[in-house]
């Protein structure tokens, strides 16, 4: 409640001193009148200056599913100075993605993160040219294939077993309700901090204060992420930086970089390791050592900048879909019993889930599938932005404007979805072809095309193998409250990914297998 009250207020005065200007802009152009191209897509009408920011409000994604049922699967909605065009069919995205991918790659990049280096390292926000692609490249087939996966299947049982016992002594062997929220966004940390830069950032105790200022800085890097920014929307703000978003935004990357910079300097001081030990901060130094062509090469800089954006965002869209999952399992108390009856059924007593069991349970695999659906990381995607013009669904787009893919509103129209709002795994196991890599585009989580997330094959493997070993080792129940399962709240903020307004609280009794046996065999 108390950050859906904060961000309204942050929208409140946003709208305010757009407001302001827009009186003063109104009077200089003397009721000159607005127009809009008629061969854009349609949309509702714009106020002068501040757009139609009253008409999406603090959680945009809904309300611009809600307009689309006027406007259509194809509109125009301006926020302030910038006109963007919004996509929210199943047939829009495959149009675009299909038939349009080349000229709607490109990134609109918001303000808070466009820094003074030109986000030179980032494969987020770097526009389609030859950097970008030789990231991608590298990403696509050095680091996110299935051998360098497989490699890494230890890193990812370590970080389950170190959340296992977190969540032992937080609840006091089961006793105490934990932050599901917080456990989550700490084993997704300490999982990429490994994977990336082989080191438990949080937990290595030659580096506690370097570990906590990590958390501190990535934290606070995402929370100015979400926050409305007048200089996005009137360029003339954009020097004056009136709320300061910029400024945090420069000081925490930068102390991020530096933290970062110091472990890099010191893999270089190790020399090449082996293969098999080989992270993804090894694979950017080779690459940076191979590469002669100056629009391909990595600086110190880029490499540190890249390492910094696989952090944050390799941390939050993972937590974030975890907890959701465990949300509306507990929302649903019939669809947990559900999918905690597949996993004692498949796994023994005294056992460990492991990766090989996940093609095994594809009830879990459904309520992961279903999460997103319901839930999508990122609601828009990350914005992408015209670099020529096209037409798509025969409207025109001009160059330059922004694009973003409801991909939650998609998510719940009911012509592609029966019962669009309940949380159904069982819609997955009807249809089990249904995967998000792209192809589906009634269900595209991670987006598609060319600028798709690279991380998916990453995130087959751990998001059920840590969901499954929650759900197996304890059962879920919440606190002593006083509120029932359908009662919980399950309302959504928006900040850099979508979580839920209320972090997850619950109490994990420890499941004892051999006594559930037992009881199983008196009856």
């Amino acid at each position: 409640m108390e950050f859906l009250l904060t961000r309204t207020v942050t929208i409140i005065q946003l709208a305010l001193l757009l407001l302001a200007l827009s009186f003063i802009l109104h009077r200089r152009l003397r009721r000159r009148p607005i127009t809009t191209p008629a061969s854009l897509p349609p949309g509702p009408r714009p106020l002068p200056l501040i757009g139609n920011f009253l008409n999406i409000g603090t959680l945009p994604h809904q309300s611009c599913a809600m307009l689309a049922r006027k406007y259509g699967p194809i509109m125009t909605i301006h926020l302030g100075a910038v006109t963007t065009v919004v996509i929210s069919s199943a047939s829009a995205a495959q149009e675009m993605f299909k038939q349009h991918d080349a000229a709607l790659a490109g990134r609109y990049v918001y303000e808070a993160i466009n820094l003074k280096n030109g986000n030179e390292g980032s494969v987020i926000t770097a526009q389609p040219g030859p950097r970008w692609r030789s990231l991608r490249r590298l990403q696509n087939t050095m680091f996110f294939t299935s051998s360098r996966l497989e490699a890494m299947r230890g890193v990812r049982a370590g970080c389950v077993d170190t959340l296992m016992r977190r969540i032992t002594a937080a609840s006091g062997g089961g006793t105490q309700p934990v932050n599901v929220s917080k456990l989550l966004f700490l084993t997704m940390f300490d999982h990429i901090g490994r994977i990336a830069l082989s080191r438990d950032v949080l937990l290595d105790s030659d580096w506690d204060q370097i570990g906590g200022a990590f958390l501190y800085h990535a934290s606070q890097i995402m929370e100015l992420m979400g926050k409305p920014n007048s200089a996005d929307y009137v360029p003339s703000l954009r020097r004056l930086d009136p709320q300061g978003i910029k400024k945090r935004m420069e000081f925490h990357i930068g102390s991020l970089l530096k933290l970062v910079s110091s472990f890099v300097m010191e893999r270089i001081a190790e020399g090449v390791r082996d293969d098999k030990e080989k992270d993804f901060l090894d694979m950017l130094l080779e690459f940076a050592h191979q590469q002669v062509d100056e629009d391909t090469k990595l600086s110190p800089t880029a490499i540190n900048i890249n390492i910094v954006e696989t952090l944050i965002a390799g941390t939050d869209s993972s937590a974030g879909t975890m907890e959701w999952a465990m949300a509306e399992l507990m929302h649903k108390p019939s669809t947990l019993k559900k999918v905690q009856e597949e996993l004692r059924r498949n796994i023994h007593p005294g056992e460990k889930i492991e990766e090989k069991h996940v093609v095994e349970l594809p009830y879990l695999n459904a309520v992961i599938k279903e999460a997103l659906r319901m839930h999508p990381p990122v609601p828009f995607l990350i914005p992408h932005k015209s670099t020529k013009a096209c037409t798509v669904m025969g409207y025109h787009i001009p160059q330059d404007t922004q694009i973003l893919v409801n991909s939650w509103g998609i998510g719940r129209q009911e012509k592609l979805w029966n019962d669009p709002d309940d949380f159904q795994p069982e819609r997955f196991i009807k249809d089990g072809g249904i995967d998000y890599k792209g192809n589906h585009f009634h269900f595209i989580p991670f987006g598609s095309g060319r600028r798709i997330c690279p991380g998916i094959p990453l995130v087959q493997r751990m998001l059920p193998l840590v969901l499954g070993t929650m759900l197996y080792k304890f059962d879920w129940v919440l606190p002593n409250n006083g509120i029932k399962a359908e009662d919980m709240d399950m309302r959504e903020r928006l900040g850099t990914t979508l979580r839920k307004a209320v972090q997850l609280s619950a109490i994990p009794v420890p499941y004892k297998a051999e006594e559930a046996i037992g009881v199983a065999g008196d009856q």
